[in-house]
Protein backbone atom coordinates (compact mmCIF):
# COMPACT_ATOMS: atom_id res chain seq x y z
CA UNK A 1 0.00 0.00 0.00
CA UNK A 2 1.05 3.54 -0.83
CA UNK A 3 1.09 6.28 1.79
CA UNK A 4 -2.12 7.51 3.19
CA UNK A 5 -1.47 11.00 2.83
CA UNK A 6 -0.27 11.40 -0.83
CA UNK A 7 -1.60 15.08 -1.03
CA UNK A 8 -1.89 17.47 -4.27
CA UNK A 9 -3.97 19.79 -5.61
CA UNK A 10 -3.72 21.66 -8.55
CA UNK A 11 -5.83 24.60 -8.51
CA UNK A 12 -7.06 25.80 -12.33
CA UNK A 13 -6.45 29.85 -12.66
CA UNK A 14 -10.22 30.31 -13.09
CA UNK A 15 -11.10 28.69 -9.70
CA UNK A 16 -11.88 31.73 -7.25
CA UNK A 17 -12.42 29.05 -4.17
CA UNK A 18 -9.85 27.08 -2.88
CA UNK A 19 -11.67 24.54 -1.10
CA UNK A 20 -13.67 21.76 -1.50
CA UNK A 21 -17.07 21.96 -3.13
CA UNK A 22 -18.75 19.28 -2.33
CA UNK A 23 -20.70 20.54 0.82
CA UNK A 24 -21.80 24.01 -0.80
CA UNK A 25 -19.77 25.68 -2.88
CA UNK A 26 -22.24 25.74 -5.65
CA UNK A 27 -25.88 25.85 -5.42
CA UNK A 28 -26.80 23.62 -8.29
CA UNK A 29 -23.96 20.79 -6.91
CA UNK A 30 -20.52 19.46 -8.78
CA UNK A 31 -19.64 16.96 -10.89
CA UNK A 32 -16.64 14.87 -10.64
CA UNK A 33 -14.56 13.25 -14.28
CA UNK A 34 -12.17 10.95 -14.50
CA UNK A 35 -9.06 11.91 -16.62
CA UNK A 36 -7.20 8.65 -17.80
CA UNK A 37 -4.77 11.04 -18.72
CA UNK A 38 -4.08 13.23 -15.10
CA UNK A 39 -6.38 13.62 -12.17
CA UNK A 40 -10.15 14.10 -11.28
CA UNK A 41 -11.53 17.41 -12.96
CA UNK A 42 -14.59 19.23 -10.54
CA UNK A 43 -17.04 20.73 -13.11
CA UNK A 44 -19.45 23.42 -11.26
CA UNK A 45 -22.79 22.90 -12.72
CA UNK A 46 -24.24 26.12 -12.03
CA UNK A 47 -21.58 27.41 -14.12
CA UNK A 48 -20.74 24.08 -16.27
CA UNK A 49 -17.07 25.30 -15.87
CA UNK A 50 -14.01 23.17 -14.50
CA UNK A 51 -13.00 24.76 -11.33
CA UNK A 52 -10.15 22.84 -10.28
CA UNK A 53 -8.16 19.42 -10.64
CA UNK A 54 -7.42 16.92 -7.85
CA UNK A 55 -4.45 14.96 -8.08
CA UNK A 56 -5.00 11.59 -7.76
CA UNK A 57 -3.45 7.94 -8.43
CA UNK A 58 -2.32 7.30 -12.23
CA UNK A 59 -4.97 6.20 -14.75
CA UNK A 60 -7.84 6.90 -12.70
CA UNK A 61 -11.06 5.44 -14.25
CA UNK A 62 -14.26 4.18 -12.18
CA UNK A 63 -15.22 7.32 -9.16
CA UNK A 64 -17.54 6.91 -6.70
CA UNK A 65 -18.62 9.65 -4.25
CA UNK A 66 -20.04 8.91 -0.38
CA UNK A 67 -23.91 9.78 0.44
CA UNK A 68 -22.78 12.98 2.72
CA UNK A 69 -20.42 14.03 -0.40
CA UNK A 70 -17.44 14.31 2.06
CA UNK A 71 -14.93 11.66 -0.03
CA UNK A 72 -14.33 10.37 -3.45
CA UNK A 73 -12.82 7.61 -4.57
CA UNK A 74 -11.46 7.03 -7.91
CA UNK A 75 -9.75 3.37 -9.50
CA UNK A 76 -6.56 3.89 -10.37
CA UNK A 77 -6.17 1.32 -13.52
CA UNK A 78 -1.65 2.03 -13.65
CA UNK A 79 -1.61 2.01 -10.08
CA UNK A 80 -3.59 -1.29 -9.10
CA UNK A 81 -5.28 0.93 -5.94
CA UNK A 82 -7.97 3.40 -5.06
CA UNK A 83 -7.24 7.14 -4.13
CA UNK A 84 -9.59 7.89 -1.25
CA UNK A 85 -10.19 12.12 -1.33
CA UNK A 86 -11.47 14.62 1.03
CA UNK A 87 -13.43 16.68 -0.92
CA UNK A 88 -13.06 19.70 1.21
CA UNK A 89 -9.74 19.96 0.94
CA UNK A 90 -9.00 18.31 -2.27
CA UNK A 91 -6.35 15.85 -0.29
CA UNK A 92 -5.78 12.26 -1.22
CA UNK A 93 -6.01 11.03 2.75
CA UNK A 94 -5.87 7.67 1.72
CA UNK A 95 -4.18 5.05 -0.65
CA UNK A 96 -5.40 1.51 -0.87
CA UNK A 97 -3.81 -1.10 -2.59
CA UNK A 98 -6.38 -2.98 -4.53
CA UNK A 99 -5.37 -5.18 -7.64
CA UNK A 100 -3.75 -5.23 -10.81
CA UNK A 101 -5.68 -2.57 -13.49
CA UNK A 102 -8.34 -1.37 -10.51
CA UNK A 103 -11.24 0.01 -12.93
CA UNK A 104 -14.83 0.19 -11.48
CA UNK A 105 -15.55 1.14 -8.22
CA UNK A 106 -19.35 1.67 -6.35
CA UNK A 107 -19.87 2.64 -2.73
CA UNK A 108 -23.01 0.81 -0.66
CA UNK A 109 -25.90 2.61 -0.21
CA UNK A 110 -25.45 2.72 3.16
CA UNK A 111 -21.71 4.39 3.04
CA UNK A 112 -20.38 1.44 4.41
CA UNK A 113 -18.54 0.21 1.64
CA UNK A 114 -16.87 0.29 -1.62
CA UNK A 115 -16.26 -2.37 -4.12
CA UNK A 116 -13.87 -2.00 -6.87
CA UNK A 117 -13.11 -4.52 -9.06
CA UNK A 118 -9.82 -4.89 -11.31
CA UNK A 119 -8.52 -7.05 -14.27
CA UNK A 120 -5.36 -8.77 -13.53
CA UNK A 121 -5.34 -10.54 -16.98
CA UNK A 122 -5.30 -6.98 -18.69
CA UNK A 123 -2.36 -4.70 -19.52
CA UNK A 124 -4.20 -2.00 -18.63
CA UNK A 125 -3.77 -0.28 -22.08
CA UNK A 126 -6.39 1.65 -22.77
CA UNK A 127 -8.58 1.08 -26.35
CA UNK A 128 -6.84 2.38 -29.55
CA UNK A 129 -7.93 5.48 -30.82
CA UNK A 130 -9.96 4.73 -33.54
CA UNK A 131 -13.60 3.96 -34.35
CA UNK A 132 -12.89 0.54 -34.81
CA UNK A 133 -13.63 -2.20 -32.35
CA UNK A 134 -11.19 -3.74 -30.61
CA UNK A 135 -9.50 -7.35 -31.52
CA UNK A 136 -12.00 -10.29 -30.35
CA UNK A 137 -11.65 -11.03 -26.59
CA UNK A 138 -9.02 -7.42 -26.46
CA UNK A 139 -6.56 -8.63 -28.51
CA UNK A 140 -3.16 -7.80 -27.18
CA UNK A 141 -4.57 -6.44 -23.58
CA UNK A 142 -5.30 -10.09 -22.96
CA UNK A 143 -2.89 -12.81 -21.64
CA UNK A 144 -2.80 -15.92 -23.00
CA UNK A 145 -3.89 -17.66 -19.92
CA UNK A 146 -5.92 -15.34 -18.22
CA UNK A 147 -6.38 -15.06 -14.54
CA UNK A 148 -9.42 -14.80 -12.54
CA UNK A 149 -9.84 -11.87 -10.44
CA UNK A 150 -11.71 -10.78 -7.22
CA UNK A 151 -13.59 -8.17 -6.69
CA UNK A 152 -12.31 -5.72 -3.53
CA UNK A 153 -14.12 -4.91 -0.56
CA UNK A 154 -13.26 -1.83 1.43
CA UNK A 155 -13.66 -1.12 4.95
CA UNK A 156 -14.68 3.02 4.96
CA UNK A 157 -14.37 2.74 8.50
CA UNK A 158 -11.16 0.88 8.57
CA UNK A 159 -10.01 2.49 4.78
CA UNK A 160 -8.59 -1.12 4.01
CA UNK A 161 -9.62 -3.93 2.02
CA UNK A 162 -11.82 -6.34 4.55
CA UNK A 163 -12.93 -8.97 1.97
CA UNK A 164 -12.42 -10.33 -1.51
CA UNK A 165 -14.91 -11.71 -3.92
CA UNK A 166 -13.75 -14.39 -6.24
CA UNK A 167 -14.91 -13.41 -9.43
CA UNK A 168 -14.22 -14.07 -13.42
CA UNK A 169 -11.23 -12.72 -15.79
CA UNK A 170 -11.99 -9.51 -16.59
CA UNK A 171 -14.75 -7.77 -13.85
CA UNK A 172 -16.07 -4.96 -15.14
CA UNK A 173 -19.35 -2.71 -14.54
CA UNK A 174 -21.61 -3.31 -11.24
CA UNK A 175 -24.91 -2.64 -9.28
CA UNK A 176 -26.73 -3.20 -6.30
CA UNK A 177 -30.44 -3.93 -6.14
CA UNK A 178 -32.58 -1.88 -4.84
CA UNK A 179 -32.83 -3.23 -1.92
CA UNK A 180 -28.89 -3.20 -1.01
CA UNK A 181 -29.06 -6.60 -0.74
CA UNK A 182 -27.73 -8.13 -4.36
CA UNK A 183 -24.50 -7.07 -6.42
CA UNK A 184 -24.70 -7.06 -9.85
CA UNK A 185 -21.57 -7.76 -11.94
CA UNK A 186 -21.09 -8.51 -15.32
CA UNK A 187 -17.44 -10.14 -16.44
CA UNK A 188 -16.70 -9.35 -19.76
CA UNK A 189 -13.49 -11.91 -19.94
CA UNK A 190 -15.92 -15.14 -19.74
CA UNK A 191 -19.48 -13.71 -20.75
CA UNK A 192 -21.05 -14.11 -17.21
CA UNK A 193 -23.03 -11.73 -14.88
CA UNK A 194 -22.43 -12.90 -11.26
CA UNK A 195 -24.87 -11.88 -8.41
CA UNK A 196 -23.09 -11.98 -5.17
CA UNK A 197 -25.32 -11.78 -1.29
CA UNK A 198 -23.04 -9.09 0.14
CA UNK A 199 -23.95 -10.01 3.64
CA UNK A 200 -23.21 -13.59 3.04
CA UNK A 201 -20.13 -12.47 0.88
CA UNK A 202 -20.67 -15.26 -1.72
CA UNK A 203 -21.79 -15.76 -5.62
CA UNK A 204 -25.30 -16.71 -5.46
CA UNK A 205 -26.56 -16.92 -9.46
CA UNK A 206 -23.94 -16.92 -12.56
CA UNK A 207 -25.51 -16.12 -15.80
CA UNK A 208 -24.22 -17.34 -18.93
CA UNK A 209 -24.90 -14.31 -21.48
CA UNK A 210 -23.03 -15.86 -24.25
CA UNK A 211 -25.85 -16.89 -26.25
CA UNK A 212 -27.51 -13.55 -26.11
CA UNK A 213 -23.89 -12.01 -26.92
CA UNK A 214 -19.94 -10.60 -25.95
CA UNK A 215 -18.14 -8.66 -23.20
CA UNK A 216 -20.99 -7.36 -20.71
CA UNK A 217 -19.84 -4.27 -19.73
CA UNK A 218 -22.35 -2.06 -17.98
CA UNK A 219 -24.97 -3.18 -15.33
CA UNK A 220 -27.88 -0.84 -14.38
CA UNK A 221 -30.40 -1.75 -11.82
CA UNK A 222 -34.34 -0.58 -12.52
CA UNK A 223 -35.59 2.40 -9.61
CA UNK A 224 -38.14 -0.09 -8.77
CA UNK A 225 -35.98 -3.05 -8.69
CA UNK A 226 -38.37 -5.24 -11.69
CA UNK A 227 -35.59 -5.69 -13.88
CA UNK A 228 -31.81 -5.58 -14.55
CA UNK A 229 -29.91 -3.99 -17.87
CA UNK A 230 -26.54 -5.16 -19.21
CA UNK A 231 -24.71 -3.90 -21.77
CA UNK A 232 -22.62 -6.28 -24.26
CA UNK A 233 -20.25 -4.19 -25.87
CA UNK A 234 -18.74 -6.29 -28.93
CA UNK A 235 -22.28 -7.79 -29.92
CA UNK A 236 -24.30 -4.14 -29.63
CA UNK A 237 -27.21 -5.05 -27.99
CA UNK A 238 -28.47 -4.84 -24.45
CA UNK A 239 -29.74 -7.61 -22.27
CA UNK A 240 -32.92 -7.14 -20.05
CA UNK A 241 -32.96 -9.52 -17.01
CA UNK A 242 -35.87 -9.84 -14.49
CA UNK A 243 -35.58 -9.49 -10.67
CA UNK A 244 -34.88 -12.94 -10.50
CA UNK A 245 -31.78 -12.23 -12.83
CA UNK A 246 -33.47 -14.53 -15.99
CA UNK A 247 -32.71 -13.43 -19.05
CA UNK A 248 -35.68 -11.80 -20.80
CA UNK A 249 -34.79 -10.71 -23.61
CA UNK A 250 -31.90 -8.88 -25.37
CA UNK A 251 -32.48 -5.28 -27.41
CA UNK A 252 -30.20 -4.14 -30.46
CA UNK A 253 -28.61 -0.87 -30.23
CA UNK A 254 -25.78 1.47 -32.01
CA UNK A 255 -22.14 0.43 -31.98
CA UNK A 256 -20.42 -0.96 -28.42
CA UNK A 257 -22.65 -0.12 -25.84
CA UNK A 258 -21.37 0.46 -23.01
CA UNK A 259 -22.59 3.46 -19.56
CA UNK A 260 -26.26 2.73 -18.91
CA UNK A 261 -28.86 4.51 -16.55
CA UNK A 262 -32.12 5.40 -15.80
CA UNK A 263 -33.61 8.85 -15.89
CA UNK A 264 -34.80 10.54 -12.81
CA UNK A 265 -38.31 8.86 -13.03
CA UNK A 266 -37.46 5.36 -14.78
CA UNK A 267 -39.47 6.67 -17.94
CA UNK A 268 -36.36 6.25 -20.03
CA UNK A 269 -33.26 4.31 -20.58
CA UNK A 270 -30.27 6.39 -22.01
CA UNK A 271 -27.39 4.09 -23.03
CA UNK A 272 -23.98 5.47 -24.77
CA UNK A 273 -23.09 3.47 -27.42
CA UNK A 274 -19.72 4.82 -27.62
CA UNK A 275 -17.93 3.28 -31.09
CA UNK A 276 -21.43 4.95 -32.88
CA UNK A 277 -20.59 8.48 -31.09
CA UNK A 278 -24.71 8.79 -30.11
CA UNK A 279 -26.52 8.57 -26.50
CA UNK A 280 -29.19 6.36 -27.39
CA UNK A 281 -32.49 6.82 -25.48
CA UNK A 282 -35.43 4.42 -25.33
CA UNK A 283 -38.97 4.43 -23.84
CA UNK A 284 -38.12 1.72 -20.31
CA UNK A 285 -40.83 -0.50 -20.99
CA UNK A 286 -41.33 -1.26 -24.62
CA UNK A 287 -38.00 -0.46 -25.08
CA UNK A 288 -38.99 1.51 -28.23
CA UNK A 289 -36.64 3.82 -29.64
CA UNK A 290 -36.64 7.83 -28.75
CA UNK A 291 -33.45 9.61 -29.32
CA UNK A 292 -30.09 8.80 -31.08
CA UNK A 293 -28.34 11.77 -30.06
CA UNK A 294 -24.95 12.62 -31.06
CA UNK A 295 -21.71 12.66 -29.10
CA UNK A 296 -17.87 13.02 -29.15
CA UNK A 297 -15.64 9.83 -29.74
CA UNK A 298 -16.01 6.96 -27.17
CA UNK A 299 -18.21 8.27 -24.85
CA UNK A 300 -18.28 5.55 -21.99
CA UNK A 301 -19.97 7.03 -19.01
CA UNK A 302 -22.49 9.91 -18.19
CA UNK A 303 -24.86 11.52 -15.56
CA UNK A 304 -28.05 13.26 -15.10
CA UNK A 305 -27.10 16.50 -12.81
CA UNK A 306 -28.64 16.92 -9.45
CA UNK A 307 -31.85 18.51 -11.12
CA UNK A 308 -32.11 16.02 -13.97
CA UNK A 309 -32.43 18.52 -16.67
CA UNK A 310 -29.18 17.92 -18.07
CA UNK A 311 -27.09 14.79 -19.09
CA UNK A 312 -22.85 15.14 -18.85
CA UNK A 313 -21.24 12.73 -21.42
CA UNK A 314 -17.46 11.81 -20.46
CA UNK A 315 -16.26 11.36 -24.11
CA UNK A 316 -12.88 10.48 -23.33
CA UNK A 317 -11.63 9.95 -27.46
CA UNK A 318 -12.76 13.77 -28.16
CA UNK A 319 -11.42 14.85 -24.41
CA UNK A 320 -15.17 16.65 -23.77
CA UNK A 321 -17.73 17.12 -22.37
CA UNK A 322 -20.80 16.77 -24.28
CA UNK A 323 -23.86 18.36 -22.51
CA UNK A 324 -27.41 18.00 -23.57
CA UNK A 325 -30.86 19.00 -22.83
CA UNK A 326 -33.28 16.48 -21.48
CA UNK A 327 -36.53 17.99 -22.31
CA UNK A 328 -35.29 18.74 -26.27
CA UNK A 329 -32.79 15.79 -26.84
CA UNK A 330 -30.58 17.61 -27.83
CA UNK A 331 -26.87 18.68 -27.27
CA UNK A 332 -26.11 22.26 -26.06
CA UNK A 333 -22.88 22.63 -25.29
CA UNK A 334 -19.40 20.81 -25.31
CA UNK A 335 -16.54 21.54 -22.49
CA UNK A 336 -13.49 20.90 -23.45
CA UNK A 337 -9.93 20.69 -21.82
CA UNK A 338 -10.19 17.30 -20.66
CA UNK A 339 -7.37 14.56 -20.59
CA UNK A 340 -9.58 11.24 -21.75
CA UNK A 341 -12.29 11.33 -19.47
CA UNK A 342 -13.98 7.99 -18.50
CA UNK A 343 -15.99 8.33 -15.46
CA UNK A 344 -18.35 10.87 -14.01
CA UNK A 345 -20.42 11.13 -10.96
CA UNK A 346 -22.46 14.44 -9.18
CA UNK A 347 -22.76 15.51 -5.77
CA UNK A 348 -25.62 15.83 -4.84
CA UNK A 349 -26.04 12.20 -5.67
CA UNK A 350 -27.62 12.26 -9.18
CA UNK A 351 -28.65 8.88 -11.80
CA UNK A 352 -25.78 7.92 -14.05
CA UNK A 353 -24.02 5.22 -15.87
CA UNK A 354 -21.74 5.15 -12.37
CA UNK A 355 -24.03 5.96 -9.47
CA UNK A 356 -27.74 6.81 -8.36
CA UNK A 357 -29.23 9.03 -5.57
CA UNK A 358 -28.86 7.71 -2.04
CA UNK A 359 -31.52 5.90 -1.16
Amino acid sequence: MKSSRWLGLFVLPLCAVAAGPARGEASEGVAYVTNQGDGVTVVDLATLKAVRTIAVGKDPRGVAITPDGGLLITANQADGDVSVVDTASGATVHRIAVGKNAEFVRISPDGRFAYVTYEPSSTGKPPGKGDQPEKSGKGAQVDEHPEPAEIAVIDMSKFAVSARLPASPETEGMDFSPDGRDLVVANEGDDTVVVYDRQAGRAIKKIDISPYGKRPRGVKASPDGSSYLITLESSDNFLVLDAQYNVVKAIATGKGPYGVAYEPGGARVWIAAARSGQMQVLDAKTFAPAASIPVGKRCWHFSFTPDGRKVLVACGRSDELTVIDVATLQPVSTLGGFNQPWGIVTYPKAYGSLDSPSR
